[in-house]
């Protein structure tokens, strides 16, 4: 209940405040197949990935700051893919920069197609169903530490603080 409250405030916050595309990051990983085991596997790099950057940008508020954070981190992000895929025969890609996006629809709402700023992590052949989301403001970093209840408060007094100053 608690993710879901999160989710909401901070979705009416972004879309109240007119958030342009260019004042987010977004992150997108994508299987090598859709069999279940490559599922699998992009599950893992999905959840180790997420709580490494977790560490990085959890207090972060400045997207210039975040984007060098980030390029900063690519190798410790491939090192986290190549320990997930050491027993894997496939290999991966990562590009930080701009990636395209096919259009979605999440929980009602409709995401444009088109090329964003993001993190692009590719499986093997990428041919399988992907994992995306906001990696800043760092959205979807809230559940990879759902255990942490104080990291919520301090991250929701940054954000109202950000936006009503």
């Amino acid at each position: 209940m608690k993710k879901i409250l999160v989710i909401l405030l901070i979705s009416i916050i972004l879309f109240t405040n007119n958030t342009k595309k260019d004042d987010l990051i977004r992150i997108r990983i994508i299987a090598n197949s859709n069999s279940e085991y490559d599922q699998q596997i992009k599950e893992k790099v999905s959840s180790d990935v997420r709580k490494k950057l977790y560490t990085i940008l959890k207090n972060e508020n400045n997207i210039d700051s975040a984007r060098e954070k980030i390029r900063n981190n690519v190798d410790n992000i491939e090192k986290i893919i190549k320990k997930d895929l050491t027993n894997e025969e496939y290999s991966y890609s990562i590009n930080y920069g701009l990636n395209y996006f096919p259009k979605k629809e999440y929980k009602g709402k409709i995401y444009k197609e088109g090329n964003y700023e993001s993190l692009l992590i590719t499986l093997g052949k990428g041919e399988g169903n992907n994992w995306w989301c906001i990696l800043f403001p760092p959205i979807c970093l809230i559940e990879a530490d759902e255990q942490e209840e104080v990291e919520y408060n301090f991250f929701f007094k940054d954000l109202i603080n950000k936006i009503f100053k």
